[in-house]
């Protein structure tokens, strides 16, 4: 099985220079590429897109600074357009399971920025740096080893201009003794999650980092557009954004670690969050749970250990069954 393995980076002021100069391209790549296919009767092929929005286009004045970067993620771009535009369609005629799938975007200079780079693009060196085509080479952080040579790389940039680098590598299952045999979890609001064995998880609270972001949005929305002093917060509001998705991501990474570690069969309830959220006396509040994002990191975890998750029917009454068997504990 495949796994991500994501590490921080923190490059010098020309390699931030570089970088800034390849998310251009790879974005201008995307826009160009998703324009043409708006403008056609017919949606054009993914190698009849590179030789326009690349090959094509670097012979002309306008984008002749394609040439600057390397042709592997602007490559890569217009493979992800095309595997957008294959989730759309799949959506929109049902083979696709989980929720729709949207018409792809046009992508903005201050959202989430990338770039793909194959095996082509970059190389592991002894020191520990990556070698990144036309870039150079960066010092990842490296919090955990690697396990097997990864087969590409995605550098991020993030809205609070946070550098990463996001590796895929082969993962070999393995399986590890567990102590009980299974569990079964109900998740709420107030508690975040309650045991079949009694034990229960609360989740960190996320008041006080709300109340900054909403004291800044309201500081952003009296600052003129385009500002330097509106930039400035609109990276502050990124930063505690963030702070608040890691906080998290790290409750659920360590929760759903204990629970796949000590049972081999987990069952979850089918929460339909889409629809929950309607809700909007409770919208915020269930959003910042990660009810889904529990859910698909219990899968992977499952699948890597060799444990069994079972997820059944929304309609079962698990929370008065949860909280009838708590009490019944001595």
């Amino acid at each position: 099985m495949k796994a991500r393995y994501r590490y921080r980076f923190y490059p010098t002021d020309q390699q931030k220079q570089s970088l800034a100069q390849l998310f251009g391209c790879v974005r201008v790549v995307w826009n160009d590429a998703l324009a043409l296919c708006k403008q056609s009767e017919k949606k054009p092929s993914s190698a009849e897109l590179q030789k326009t929005v690349i090959t094509r286009a670097k012979q002309t004045e306008e984008r002749t600074w394609l040439s600057e970067v390397s042709v592997v993620p602007l490559q890569q771009s217009v493979a992800a357009l095309e595997t957008a535009f294959k989730n759309f369609f799949d959506s929109c005629k049902g083979t696709r399971t989980g929720r729709k799938v949207g018409y792809p975007k046009f992508k903005k200079k201050t959202n989430i920025q990338s770039a793909r780079l194959t095996i082509r693009g970059f190389s592991m060196k002894e020191d520990g740096g990556v070698y990144l085509a036309k870039i150079g080479i960066v010092k990842p952080i490296w919090s955990r080893v690697l396990p097997s040579e990864p087969s590409s790389v995605t550098v991020i940039k993030d809205c609070a201009n946070r550098y990463f680098l996001s590796f895929v590598v082969e993962v070999n299952p393995h399986r590890v003794d567990v102590k009980n045999q299974s569990i079964g979890i109900d998740l709420g609001i107030k508690t975040f999650a309650v045991m079949s064995d009694g034990t229960a998880a609360q989740s960190p609270s996320y008041k006080q980092l709300e109340r900054k972001i909403r004291r800044l949005q309201r500081k952003l929305a009296r600052q003129p557009k385009d500002s330097k002093r509106r930039n400035k917060t609109r990276l502050q509001i990124a930063k505690w954004h963030n702070q608040i998705a890691d906080t998290r991501k790290d409750f659920l990474h360590k929760l759903s670690t204990k629970i796949v570690n000590d049972n081999q069969v987990i069952v979850l309830e089918d929460l339909n969050v889409s629809g929950m959220v309607k809700n909007r006396k409770l919208a915020r509040a269930i959003s910042q749970q990660g009810w889904y994002e529990f859910r698909v990191v219990c899968e992977g975890k499952s699948e890597k250990l060799g444990r069994e998750l079972r997820v059944i029917s929304r309609w079962e009454p698990t929370s008065q069954t949860c909280v009838r068997f708590v009490q019944s504990k001595p």
